[in-house]
């Protein structure tokens, strides 16, 4: 799949347990119902604590699409048939085959129910099995222990830390952790942690 198609394209990534949707503005209402929850932003860059934040929130990530460099999603819940979150891919290069996945929240509701080792499958099956890139690149701020250990079960490996790497929000500097996994690790992880 080339740059151009990937970009144009209503790209729906589904298995048993999640869907991701491309994010439109039409999914404002769904998202609010779940969006204002503050421990949500507690570690990242964004603080989405009502409608104008959301809208400003939904509004970049869909203009980034446009922009080509990153592709959101809206997280559905099958089980509990309900929006969830967001997720997406970022920092997209067909150059160097490589991309990101990142800019993820989830309800608290779903936390440690899978969801998110759902959706994760999902992403990277389509990286390495569909766009055939050769890595992925998953960050955390440094503080966000959860983070980090889930982005380790899946096998994430660390790979350094970018120090006052990113300014939040709310203005603190944060370090950045860098994780990533290669194309030549993936068949290993799908048959191992991702197995069924």
């Amino acid at each position: 799949m080339n740059q151009q198609d990937f970009f144009s394209i209503d790209l729906v990534l589904e298995n048993d347990r999640a869907r991701l949707i491309p994010m439109t503005i039409a999914h404002f209402s769904l998202l609010e119902t779940i969006a204002y929850e503050p421990s949500l932003w507690k570690l990242g860059m964004s603080n989405i604590s009502g409608p104008e934040q959301l809208k400003a929130y939904m509004e970049s990530a869909i203009s980034e699409r446009g922009q080509e460099v990153s592709y959101p999603f809206v997280i559905i819940d099958k089980i509990q048939n309900a929006v969830a979150g967001s997720t997406r891919f970022g920092n997209i290069s067909f150059q160097h085959k490589r991309l990101e996945i990142g800019w993820t929240w989830l309800h608290p509701n779903f936390h440690g129910t899978g969801l998110n080792k759902a959706c994760k499958f999902l992403l990277l099956q389509f990286a390495f099995e569909q766009l055939e890139f050769n890595r992925v690149e998953i960050k955390t701020d440094v503080l966000n222990q959860q983070s980090r250990k889930a982005i380790q079960k899946i096998g994430g490996k660390q790979e350094g830390i970018f120090r006052k790497h990113q300014v939040t929000s709310e203005g603190r500097v944060r370090d950045s952790i860098y994780f990533s996994i290669t194309n030549d690790e993936w068949p290993g992880l799908r048959q191992t942690v991702f197995k069924d």
